[in-house]
C-alpha cells in the first residue's frame, strides 16, 4: 500500500500550498502537485482550486478529506500490526484534549508511558470541543479527552467527574459563601469562556438548567476569562481543572445544586485502533481513574 500521494495532498491542503507541502515532506513542488495531480485522476475529478493566495480543497474533496485520512491511517496501522507481530512495540498516538487535561492530568501518564515505551512518539493536539469533534470525525487524532461528542457510534471511556465552578472577583457579595446558586447567573453579568460556541460544557450546563445568562464579554482563552473576572468585570462558570494551578485573585465556589462535567476517552473504534493507541488508552483508564480517586475526601 502507497499513501504517499494522498498524504503530500493532505499537507498541501492543510498548509495551503505545494511549497509549503514540499518543504516540509523534502520533495520539490512540482512532485507535491504531480502527486496531488495523481489523486485527481484516480478520483476522475478536481480535488482543488488554485489561486493567487494558494490553494483549497473543492466541495467534493471536503467530501472525501475523512476517506483520505481513514486510508492513510489503515497503513499505518497495518505497518503498526505487523511490526507488533515481530515483537516490537512501536508507532505514534495522536491525543486530542482539552488544554485543562492537557496541563493537569496528563503530565504523569505520559511520564510513565515513555518510560515503558520509548520507542512509540506521541503527538499532542490541545483544542475548544468543536475542535475536538472535528478532528475526531476527519480522524486527525487517534482519540480525544474530552466531554464526549454527539456521535453515539464512538466508544467512551469515562474517567472521572470534574465539577463545574462559579468563579467570581473577590470584591463580590457572595465571595465568601460556601456555593452559589445556579439560578443567580442569570443576575449577574458574564464572561462567556469560549466565544463563536467555544464554551460547549458551559452553554450545556446553562441550557440544562434553563438559565439565559448577560453575556457582556466572550473570550475563547481561559487566562483571558479569569483576569476579566479579577478585575470586575463580571463572573463565569469553569471546570475545576481549568482553575488548577491559576494565581488570578479570584474566588472559586461549588454551584448549588452541584454542577460537574464528565471527562473521558473517546475513539471511533478500540478495536480498530493501532497496538500503540490500545497501549495508551489502557494507561489513561488506569492512572487517570486512579489520580482522582485519590483526590477524592
Amino acid at each position: 500500500m502507497d499513501t504517499q500521494k494522498y498524504h503530500a495532498l493532505l499537507r498541501a491542503i492543510e498548509l495551503g500550498s505545494f511549497s509549503a507541502a514540499a518543504e516540509e515532506l523534502g520533495y520539490t513542488p512540482s512532485g507535491i502537485r504531480q502527486m496531488a495531480e495523481a489523486v485527481e485522476r484516480e478520483m476522475g475529478f478536481p480535488l482543488l482550486l488554485r489561486g493567487r493566495s494558494g490553494i483549497r480543497p473543492t466541495g467534493a474533496c471536503q467530501v472525501l478529506l475523512p476517506r483520505f485520512h481513514e486510508l492513510i491511517r489503515a497503513e499505518k496501522l497495518l505497518q503498526l500490526d505487523a511490526a507488533e507481530l515481530k515483537g516490537l512495540s512501536v508507532g505514534s498516538v495522536t491525543i486530542g484534549a482539552y488544554s485543562s487535561v492537557a496541563i493537569n492530568r496528563l503530565p504523569r501518564v505520559l511520564q510513565q508511558f515513555h518510560q515503558d515505551f520509548p520507542q512509540i512518539s506521541i503527538c499532542l493536539r490541545e483544542g475548544i470541543h468543536q475542535e475536538l469533534d472535528t478532528w475526531l470525525e476527519n480522524r486527525e487524532v487517534d482519540f480525544c479527552l474530552y466531554s464526549g461528542s454527539a456521535d453515539k457510534s464512538y466508544d467512551w471511556f469515562p474517567l472521572y467527574q470534574d465539577p463545574m465552578l462559579a468563579v467570581l472577583p473577590l470584591s463580590h457579595p457572595m465571595a465568601g459563601c460556601s456555593s452559589f446558586p445556579i439560578e443567580k447567573i442569570a443576575e449577574e453579568p458574564f464572561i462567556m469562556p469560549g466565544n463563536n460556541g467555544g464554551g460547549y460544557d458551559v452553554v450545556h450546563l446553562l441550557e440544562k438548567n434553563h438559565i439565559k445568562p448577560k453575556i457582556e464579554f466572550s473570550t475563547i482563552e481561559n487566562f483571558s476569562a479569569l483576569a476579566m473576572i479579577e478585575c470586575g468585570l463580571g463572573i463565569s462558570i469553569m471546570n475545576e481543572g481549568i482553575t488548577l494551578g491559576r494565581l488570578n485573585q479570584v474566588v472559586m465556589t461549588p454551584l448549588e445544586p452541584p454542577q460537574h462535567i464528565t471527562i473521558g476517552i473517546e475513539i471511533p473504534s478500540l478495536k480498530t485502533g493501532s497496538p500503540a493507541t490500545r497501549k495508551m488508552i489502557s494507561y489513561l483508564r488506569k492512572m487517570l481513574t486512579a489520580l482522582k480517586a485519590k483526590q477524592r475526601p
